[in-house]
């Protein structure tokens, strides 16, 4: 494994893992887990020297992380576990809106360290900027609990660049979390600039395009029944055809290289700078140790050309979320 730093000074595995899949939003968001699996999945990706494990309290809700807490019991040392805090739940603990009070967010802090078993979180995003409480007010809340011992780092998650200036304007802001990948890029414009003139850190989740880029899905058919995908506008009947374009690129360096789809996509997203930290999704050790392989992948200039003319920013067929979901995003 190879490792690079968020923010002015926190090092972590150049690739983290996404720990959503093992207990997601919904049952089988991505197919179905098994815990065992997962598991051991957390225990592998110790081996292989992944440092940088991400979860939620949203996901499951709850559940991923007592699973990621399990995994890591006797395991702590050296780890950067990373949560994420800002819905509110309802008494049927589902989700009932946003919520970046700073009342709540102690809550959530509170809870996410007893279901994770630690003492500290090491890096505690804001999941979803709340458009009702100033960012200033949410950050102040988010510093209060650092200068306590309960956190580290702080981070936003798809946030705009007004947004984070105004975060880090309060305090250092070690990483951003939003989606990036070859059929996502619009990050580049605005967002990541910013983040390199303040020296926040990029984490992108959904590298691989929700498995799209790893070649490894031809058809809707290979998506199982119930599988959020299937209502992903990006994997819809009238956009399917048309991604495939990039995935068939991909797969051609891939056989030139001798390394597999998910390794190439992985690799052109490393290759955009040292400050980026994606966190592709597993929950089955075979998928892991593929993703992990790709610190060791090392693209030309023409194959890092040839998958910028193959996905250049905003040529990606259809939005990556519907519309209830957009409307969260680079607030």
């Amino acid at each position: 494994m190879k490792y690079r730093t968020l923010g002015p000074d926190l090092t972590v595995s150049a690739l983290g893992l996404g720990c959503m899949p093992m207990a997601g939003v919904g049952a089988n968001m991505y197919g179905a887990a098994n815990e065992a699996e997962s598991i051991a999945t957390i225990h592998r990706a110790i081996e292989l020297g992944v440092t940088l494990f991400d979860t939620a309290e949203v996901y499951g809700p709850l559940i991923n992380e007592e699973l990621v807490g399990r995994a890591i019991r006797g395991k702590r040392d050296r780890l950067v576990i990373a949560t994420k805090f800002g819905f509110r739940f309802g008494d049927d603990g589902k989700v009932s809106g946003v919520d970046s009070t700073p009342a709540n967010i102690r809550r959530a802090c509170e809870g996410s360290l007893q279901r994770l078993g630690i003492d500290t979180i090491d890096l505690f995003y804001q999941h979803r900027v709340d458009p009702n409480v100033p960012i200033e007010d949410t950050v102040g809340a988010m510093a209060e609990l650092v200068r306590e011992g309960k956190l580290r780092f702080l981070g936003l998650s798809e946030a705009s660049a007004a947004t984070l200036r105004k975060a880090a304007a309060v305090h250092p802001i070690a990483a951003l979390q939003s989606e990036y990948s070859l059929w996502e890029r619009d990050i580049e414009e605005e967002i990541l600039p910013t983040c390199r003139e303040l020296g926040t850190g990029f984490v992108p989740y959904s590298p691989l395009g929700r498995g799209f880029l790893t070649g490894q899905i031809t058809s809707r058919d290979d998506l199982p029944e119930g599988d959020y995908r299937r209502n992903d506008p990006r994997y819809s009947e009238e956009n399917f055809a048309e991604n495939l374009k990039i995935v068939d690129v991909v797969k051609r360096i891939a056989a030139a290289h001798g390394v597999s789809g998910a390794q190439v996509a992985l690799a052109w997203l490393l290759a955009q700078g040292d400050d980026v930290v994606p966190i592709p999704g597993s929950k089955r050790r075979a998928t892991l140790e593929d993703s992990m392989a790709a610190v060791e992948v090392s693209l030309t200039a023409e194959d890092l050309t040839a998958l910028d003319r193959a996905a250049p920013r905003g040529g990606t067929a259809g939005p990556r979320y519907g519309g209830p979901m957009m409307k969260m995003v680079r607030l």
